[in-house]
């Protein structure tokens, strides 16, 4: 045969038997039991966090909920001079570049301050007083009362009388 001669083979596939039954041993069934236990386990790791975590997670939802007393100061760094010190229950929004942030300042009344923040403007937050918050438990706030909104009727008599 010369080399521009091609040369073909058949080849034969195995036949695979369907009269079997697929059993499987100790060791399969070991494999796969450490496996599962192996997800699990780290599934579950995965899942939990650190007490400083679920402390400051919950602090910020007490602060969110205007239980904790905070001092905020804006300082120019350029002039080294503080421009604004807010204090109170306060709430903080970080947008980018604007800091929000909603005091309340009695019962039922609130302030919304909107500050803009640049290269030279920067701002730190200090909690006034330690609060006691849980390491175990999150902390989940429910308020039926945020889910049915308040509806205002404006109607064109209104604008007659």
């Amino acid at each position: 045969m010369n080399r521009n001669e091609s040369r073909t083979e058949k080849v034969s596939m195995p036949e695979i038997s369907t009269g079997h039954r697929f059993r499987m041993t100790t060791g399969g069934i070991m494999k796969k039991t450490i496996t599962a236990f192996a997800i699990v386990t780290a599934t579950a790791i995965a899942g939990c966090s650190d007490d400083a975590r679920i402390a400051s997670r919950n602090l910020s939802k007490a602060a969110d909920n205007f239980e904790i007393e905070r001092r905020v100061v804006f300082y120019n760094g350029i002039t080294n001079q503080y421009i604004l010190e807010v204090t109170g229950r306060c709430s903080i929004t970080d947008e980018g570049n604007q800091l929000e942030l909603t005091c309340k300042t009695g019962p039922s009344s609130y302030k919304k301050h909107f500050l803009g923040l640049s290269d030279n403007v920067t701002y730190f937050a200090e909690q006034l007083d330690a609060a006691d918050v849980s390491v175990y438990h999150y902390r989940v706030t429910f308020k039926p009362e945020a889910i049915i909104p308040a509806i205002d009727l404006r109607t064109s008599l209104d604008d007659q009388g």
